[in-house]
């Protein structure tokens, strides 16, 4: 019912239910930055996944290569850009790109290789808000660019870092980044024909898989396996297992071998079998 002549009767009492919403907005954002660990917790994510996440003073590191026109890639075609309009010209400014989803720092999600499996939206909060640990293995790629992780390597590492906690991600640093601004030498094709870079061992998975329940495995390389594979064991076994992995990562020397969290900002793409990400490490 409206009363003649007084069109704004209920203006107030809105107003003032508006400004009460503001204040709970308000109320609830201070919460969330505040309550950091907590508060994510409460929306599912493991609380050993933000140790010291809310914590004054913590450090965090970009894992992530910039995405560029021509950066190497494993196969499909280089990503290119090209500018549609300028600010000088349109008054703003923004490009177009154009890349397949395994391109750049990139997640590869179960549906990339298992028929029916999961793909990029599908992937949980407490998938992508992990712990993460650094397996060094650099010193026997300067030997053999075809090095892989072992088991052997995750029980040294055990033995001098601690256990893996569960649902880590559990990363490669092979000190392969060095060689990215040259797709031939990241590629690094050997006269057989076949790419040589370090990469997982399928025992290596199939350990983590048995004994530590890891969310996934990361590289700083091209490949979750390693370059002259043919048969892709470690994407079979992983994936198949309905876990995920991260190739092309960075900075991994930069951050502790065990005890900080990552984020793995993968974007939902629809239908998609992986794709770009941002990941970013805090401790």
């Amino acid at each position: 019912m409206c009363i003649e002549g007084t069109p704004h009767a209920h203006a107030e009492p809105r107003a003032e239910v508006r400004r009460e919403e503001t204040v709970r907005r308000r109320t609830f954002l201070k919460a969330v930055v505040a309550g950091g660990a907590g508060t994510a917790v409460a929306v599912g994510v493991p609380a050993d996944a933000l140790a010291g996440a809310g914590r004054l003073g913590g450090r965090a590191m970009d894992l992530t290569h910039v995405l560029r026109a021509g950066f190497p890639v494993y196969t499909f075609g280089n990503p290119t850009r090209q500018t549609l309009v300028t600010i000088a010209q349109d008054g703003f400014y923004a490009q177009q790109w154009t890349f397949a989803e395994h391109t750049g720092t990139h997640v590869d999600v179960p549906g990339h290789f298992v028929e029916g499996a999961r793909l990029a939206p599908e992937l949980r909060l407490d998938e992508l808000l992990v712990p993460i640990i650094v397996v060094d293995i650099s010193a026997r790629v300067a030997a053999n660019p075809d090095a892989v992780v072992t088991p052997d390597d995750l029980v040294r590492f055990e033995r001098r870092h601690g256990r893996i906690p569960r649902h880590a991600l559990v990363c490669m640093y092979s000190g392969w980044e060095s060689r990215v601004g040259s797709q031939d030498e990241y590629r690094n094709v050997g006269t057989d024909g076949l790419f040589h870079f370090p990469g997982f061992g399928i025992d290596a998975v199939e350990w983590l898989l048995a004994r530590r329940e890891i969310a996934g495995i990361g590289v700083d390389t091209l490949s979750l396996d390693n370059g002259p594979s043919t048969t892709f064991d470690v994407h079979h076994g992983l994936l198949g297992a309905d876990r995920y992995g991260v190739e092309n990562l960075r900075n991994l020397a930069q951050i502790p071998p065990r005890g900080a969290s990552a984020f793995v900002g993968l974007v939902p793409w629809e239908a998609g079998s992986g794709g770009p990400c941002r990941v970013i490490a805090r401790w």
